[in-house]
């Protein structure tokens, strides 16, 4: 069974909606609409951006849906277009960027989030984030936060798993010499 099978996606779907239904377009967006929108987060830092990397990412997959070879990989073909959006905008912006915080993280004493970080550690974490390059953030989220295999994230970014799995180690370690966890 395929990725696209596993999600609930057929491939008779997709080839619909690259066919111009937009119902069957619906469903994908539907689908995977919160990846797209954490991917672009992750890459930019910046909520609204990845709103706005987000919607642009949609309306250039429904012009570009039927030049999708291989359906099966329709989500790492999502995430790409996604993450480019994403460092489109904010190369437009100037690189200006704005982190939002949630509010409990600026309370009186330290939230445990689901984790078990505290207030410090959380904001570490995002300022060690930001200072990655945004080809790594992508990678990472591709592979954290959509659970990629580095074959797939390899695919959809022009290269290859060994290079995928070299570049997720050594954003591995850099973050982990930025939190201080060696």
């Amino acid at each position: 069974m395929d990725v696209a099978t596993d999600l609930g996606l057929s491939p008779a779907l997709i080839a619909s909606a690259a066919a111009g239904d937009r119902v069957a377009f619906g469903r994908i967006v539907a689908q995977h609409h919160d990846d797209l929108v954490r991917i672009a987060y992750l890459v930019s830092g910046d909520a609204d951006l990845a709103h706005d990397a987000t919607q642009a990412a949609w309306a250039i997959a429904w012009r570009k849906l039927p030049s999708l070879r291989e359906p099966e990989h329709l989500r790492a073909w999502l995430s790409k277009i996604a993450a480019n959006e994403a460092r489109q905008l904010l190369r437009r912006r100037g690189r200006t960027r704005v982190r939002e915080i949630d509010i409990a993280l600026v309370g009186d004493g330290p939230t445990v989030s689901t984790a078990g970080a505290g207030r410090d550690e959380t904001i570490d974490l995002m300022r060690a984030l930001d200072r990655l390059a945004g080809e790594d953030r992508q990678i990472l989220a591709m592979r954290f936060v959509l659970g990629l295999t580095s074959e797939e994230i390899g695919r959809s970014i022009g290269m290859s798993a060994p290079g995928v799995r070299s570049r997720l180690s050594r954003a591995i370690a850099r973050l982990r010499k930025d939190l201080g966890d060696d």
